[in-house]
C-alpha cells in the first residue's frame, strides 16, 4: 500500500520529463565548434609556439651568456712554507696554509666568429616557424572540410530516412487499395503479399537509414567537441547551399592554377622548408672555420692564489681573453654533416615537386567533380519530377483496372530511387564545392 501510494505522489507532484530538444545547429556554427574544440589542431598550434620558442633559443646563442658560480672546497692539512735563515734562530713562514677556500666567479662569453653557424641557425629556426605556421593553416583547411563533410553526411542520412519513410507510407497506402481489390475479387492473395513485402523491404531500409543517420550523428558530435548523445537540429540545407553556389564554376571557371598553387599553404610550407635546408647546409659547413670567442672573468677567492703570501680574505681579480679554436682533423665528420644538408635539401626540393603536381591534380579533378555535380543536380531534379508523375499515372490505372500491381510498386521503387538520387547529388554537389575551395586555398 506505502508503495502504491509513493508512486501516485510521485506521478501528481513531480513535473513530467520534457522531451529531448534538438539543439540548432547551422554548418558555420559546427566548424567554429569543431575550430575550437579540435586536439588535433591545438596540437598544430603548440607546434608553432615549440618553433618559435627554438628560434628564440638560438637566436639567444649570438647574445653574451653570463655565468655566476661559487663554491667551497676542504683542504687536506699540509705544513706551511717556511724557510730557514742563518740569522734566524726559528723558521721563517714564507705563506701560511688555509685549508677553507671559497670561491664566486662571474664570466661572460661572447661568441665573435662561429663560421655563420648561429646565424644561419636562427634564419633556418624562423623558416621552419613559418613553415609550421602554414602547416597549421593546412591542418585547419583540412579539418573544416571534414567538418563540412560530417555535416552533409548527417544531412544525407537524415533525408534518406525521410524518404524513406515517405515511400513507407506510399506503399502502405497502396497496400490498402490491394487489400481492398482483394476483398472483392480482383487480385489474388499474391498481390497481397508482394505489395505487404515491398513494405518489409522497405522498413528495412527505414532501419537500415536511422542507423547511419545515428552514426553520421555520432560522428559530427565528436569531430566538433559536442557529447556523443546530443542531437542537433541541422539548420543549413543542401538545397539552399546549392542554388547560392556560382553558376558556371566548373573546369572552366574559378582562378588560375598559378594563383591556386600560390594559395596553397602546404606549397608555402614546402618552400620555406627548402630556405631552411639552404640555411642548414651553411651552418653544416661552419666546422670549416674556425670559432672565435670573447671572454672575461671576475674572482671573488678567499685566498686568491694571485696574492703573495696567500691571505685568508676575500680578494678579487680578474681575466680578459680571446680563444680560437679550429678542427684541423675529425676524420671527415664536417664533410659527411654538409653531406647530409646538401641531400636534405634535395629532398625537400623534390618534396615541393611532388607536392606542387599532386595540387595541380587535385584542383582539375576538384572542377570536374564540381561540373559533373551541377549537371547531376538538374538530371535529378527532372528524374524526380518524371517518376513522380509516372507513380500519379500509374496509380490511377490500377485503380481504374489497366495496370498490374507490379507496375505501381515499380514505379513506387522508381521514385525513391530518383529522390534518394537527388539528395547524393545535391550533397555531392555542396561537398565537390568545399573540395574545390580547399584545392584552391580559399
Amino acid at each position: 500500500m506505502l508503495r502504491k501510494t509513493f508512486a501516485i505522489a510521485l506521478i501528481l507532484f513531480l513535473p513530467l520529463a520534457a522531451p529531448a530538444q534538438k539543439r540548432p545547429l547551422s554548418l558555420e556554427e559546427a566548424i567554429s565548434a569543431g575550430l575550437e574544440a579540435s586536439p588535433g589542431l591545438h596540437a598544430s598550434r603548440m607546434k608553432v609556439e615549440s618553433m618559435a620558442a627554438k628560434t628564440r633559443e638560438i637566436a639567444a646563442g649570438r647574445l653574451p651568456s653570463l655565468k655566476l658560480g661559487g663554491g667551497y672546497t676542504r683542504l687536506s692539512e699540509v705544513p706551511p712554507f717556511e724557510v730557514t735563515l742563518p740569522i734566524s734562530p726559528n723558521p721563517i713562514v714564507v705563506s701560511q696554509s688555509y685549508f677553507n677556500n671559497f670561491n664566486l666567479r662571474l664570466g661572460v662569453q661572447q661568441p665573435l666568429f662561429t663560421g655563420f653557424r648561429l646565424q644561419s641557425g636562427q634564419e633556418s629556426s624562423r623558416m621552419l616557424e613559418r613553415s609550421a605556421g602554414l602547416d597549421l593553416e593546412k591542418d585547419r583547411a583540412e579539418f573544416i572540410f571534414a567538418v563540412k563533410s560530417a555535416y552533409w553526411g548527417l544531412a544525407r542520412a537524415r533525408e534518406f530516412e525521410k524518404v524513406i519513410d515517405e515511400t513507407i507510407g506510399q506503399v502502405a497506402e497502396h497496400l490498402k487499395d490491394v487489400r481492398a481489390f482483394f476483398d472483392q475479387g480482383l487480385l489474388t492473395k499474391n498481390e497481397v503479399l508482394r505489395t505487404e513485402l515491398e513494405l518489409s523491404n522497405a522498413e528495412l531500409m527505414r532501419i537500415d537509414a536511422r542507423n547511419a543517420a545515428e552514426i553520421a550523428l555520432t560522428t559530427l558530435d565528436s569531430l566538433i567537441g559536442l557529447p556523443l548523445d546530443t542531437d542537433v537540429d541541422l539548420t543549413t540545407s543542401a538545397e539552399s547551399r546549392a542554388a547560392r553556389l556560382p553558376a558556371g564554376e566548373g573546369a572552366e571557371g574559378g582562378d588560375p592554377v598559378e594563383t591556386a598553387l600560390a594559395n596553397r599553404p602546404e606549397l608555402k610550407s614546402a618552400e620555406f622548408r627548402i630556405k631552411a635546408s639552404e640555411l642548414g647546409v651553411k651552418t653544416a659547413q661552419a666546422g670549416f672555420y674556425p670559432q672565435v670567442f670573447l671572454s672575461g672573468n671576475y674572482y671573488y677567492l678567499r685566498p686568491n692564489p694571485r696574492f703573495m703570501p696567500a691571505l685568508d680574505k676575500f680578494k678579487g681579480t680578474w681575466d680578459v681573453g680571446i680563444s680560437v679554436s679550429f678542427d684541423i682533423w675529425n676524420w671527415g665528420q664536417t664533410k659527411s654533416q654538409a653531406e647530409q644538408a646538401k641531400a636534405q635539401l634535395a629532398q625537400a626540393r623534390d618534396a615541393r615537386k611532388l607536392l606542387e603536381e599532386q595540387a595541380v591534380l587535385e584542383i582539375a579533378q576538384s572542377r570536374l567533380s564540381l561540373a559533373r555535380a551541377g549537371d547531376k543536380v538538374r538530371v535529378a531534379a527532372q528524374a524526380v519530377a518524371q517518376a513522380e508523375e509516372n507513380l500519379r499515372v500509374t496509380r490511377e490505372r490500377f485503380k481504374q483496372g489497366v495496370a498490374l500491381n507490379a507496375d505501381v510498386l515499380d514505379a513506387d521503387v522508381a521514385l525513391l530511387r530518383a529522390r534518394l538520387n537527388r539528395t547524393q547529388a545535391a550533397i555531392d554537389l555542396v561537398l565537390a564545392q568545399a573540395r574545390l575551395e580547399k584545392a584552391l586555398g580559399r
